[in-house]
């Protein structure tokens, strides 16, 4: 399935279900994906600063597009941190690269994941998910032998949808392996 069958496969099936489903009057009030932000919180970036750059050259490797260092917004003593200090890496994709990277998450990476049972099913309150990954060799795009060290993710789902039980529809339409667990 290439993002043309992933777009299509909403208008022509996913639309009409949650339509049904939920009973809208009209095709604009379907919830739709907005966009999936990939974040990396590295701590340890403090003291190697490689860390940051492997972990861009990663997210960049994952997604298909250039990840960007996100930087500390104040000085933390405790934790040897400075203002404008790299801590994380980031990055946001929307429509094409978006639909790409979900398919590869749902038909590729999550199935890799060792002792895979499903995905919680607990979302933000405004339709909205959020799902940790602990390593990032789940990827076929990361080379196992150039790992130094296992990194973890944030993967957000944002949608336009207005309640958890849409929101929910919505990304078990796409193919999100939830858990049984219905809200």
């Amino acid at each position: 399935m290439s993002t043309e069958t992933v777009k299509k496969d909403y208008t022509e099936r996913i639309v009409p279900a949650l339509e049904k489903e939920f009973k809208y009057t009209s095709k604009m009030q379907v919830p739709r994906l907005k966009k999936i932000v990939i974040n990396q919180g590295l701590g340890e970036a403090t003291q190697d600063k490689k860390i940051i750059e492997t972990a861009l050259n990663e997210l960049t490797a994952i997604t298909g597009q250039k990840a960007v260092a996100t930087l500390s917004k104040k000085d933390i003593s405790n934790f040897k941190v400075r203002k404008k200090m790299p801590i994380g890496v980031m990055v946001t994709l929307r429509k094409e690269k978006m639909y790409e990277f979900l398919e590869r998450l749902v038909r590729v990476a999550l199935p890799r994941i060792r002792d895979f049972k499903g995905i919680e099913g607990k979302l933000d309150g405004r339709g909205n998910y959020t799902l940790g990954i602990t390593e990032q060799i789940i990827f076929p795009e990361i080379n196992i032998d150039n790992i130094q060290k296992l990194m973890g993710m944030n993967i957000t789902f944002v949608t336009s949808a207005n309640t958890d039980a849409e929101g929910y529809a919505l990304l078990k339409q796409f193919g999100l392996p939830f858990k049984n667990a219905k809200q």
